[in-house]
């Protein structure tokens, strides 16, 4: 398989499990605080890791790492924390969809940060792709932007919260891309993982596991697996692809959240939870535009390769 396949389909994971984490984090809204779950995510994601890496003899490589590296690996395990707790407590004042949607503000920081930082560069196609998709994003937000839907106090707090975990995420994923050259990607996951678990240790309440009913501890798991299989994914696509090229497959997560969630409340399954979200026909224009936008990026350069030997043999 080539690395475009590769890439495309590592990142089509990170997006699957991405766009679906939402309603299960609304869920656990329910029985956990955002703090001990994250503790809890990190926890299970760090054990199966270490234990894979330990029977595979791949813990050897960090007897070769540097102190700049341990730094590198320390402020990694910081972001990708702060990203986790904010992320949850912004579900608080957000909709599944809704936290998706104002999360998207981070391919753009980590397009952005790759082109100042790994100095990628952007095909003009790639380029006109990103500025489509932040149009496509405007449109599927603008009941908001337009005052269309009205916005109280709580729902800015969200959005503001939103928005810091978006930062913390583009800075957990560059430094996680600067440390691959050296360092592999399941070795970066468990030394974040770990960090995280740490720092989140004295936070934690663990008694809210003694309580937990079987569907608690099912939507619990849930979460804790899709940390390692998203997390996983996301290390191994941008091994495959530019990191801005990975963001903006990753753009599209609001749409599979708003789909879900659809799915869910047409199925009836807790509603008194999972609300449907409001969409326009201008969102809707939205959701075809950033489909659109992502599709045309990824797939045309793959089909102007294929054209060149075309032409050069005629």
């Amino acid at each position: 398989m080539t690395n475009n396949k590769l890439g495309l389909l590592y990142s089509s994971i990170t997006l699957l499990f991405w766009g679906i984490l939402p309603i299960a984090l609304k869920l656990s809204e329910k029985f956990i605080d955002a703090t001990s779950l994250s503790w809890f995510r990190f926890f299970i994601a760090f054990i199966i890791l270490f234990i894979l890496q330990l029977t595979s003899n791949n813990l050897q490589q960090f007897r070769k790492i540097t102190i700049k590296e341990i730094i590198k690996l320390l402020f990694a395990g910081i972001f990708l924390t702060l990203n986790y707790v904010t992320f949850v407590l912004a579900l608080k004042y957000l909709s599944p969809g809704e936290a998706q949607l104002n999360f998207q503000v981070a391919p753009f920081f980590l397009a952005f940060g790759s082109l100042l930082f790994f100095k990628e560069r952007l095909t003009a196609i790639q380029l006109s792709c990103l500025f489509t998709l932040a149009v496509g994003i405007i449109l599927f937000f603008h009941p908001h932007i337009s005052g269309h839907i009205n916005t109280d106090s709580k729902v800015l707090i969200g959005v503001g919260i939103i928005e810091f975990s978006a930062l913390s995420w583009a800075c957990y994923t560059l430094l996680q891309k600067s440390l691959m050259a050296k360092i592999s990607t399941s070795n970066v996951l468990l030394c974040v993982f770990g960090i995280g678990m740490v720092l989140l240790t004295p936070l934690t309440d663990l008694t809210q596991f003694t309580v937990l009913t079987t569907f608690d501890w099912s939507i619990a798991l849930f979460c804790a697996f899709n940390t390692l299989i998203a997390y996983s994914a996301l290390a191994k696509a941008l091994v495959f692809w530019p990191a801005a090229q990975v963001s903006a497959v990753v753009a599209v997560a609001p749409v599979i959240s708003f789909i879900s969630t659809a799915f869910v409340v047409t199925m009836g399954w807790w509603p008194n939870i999972i609300k449907a979200a409001h969409l326009t026909s201008l969102s809707i224009i939205g959701i075809i535009v950033i489909v659109g936008s992502v599709a045309t990026m990824q797939l045309l350069p793959h089909l102007l390769k294929k054209k060149k030997p075309i032409e050069q043999l005629n």
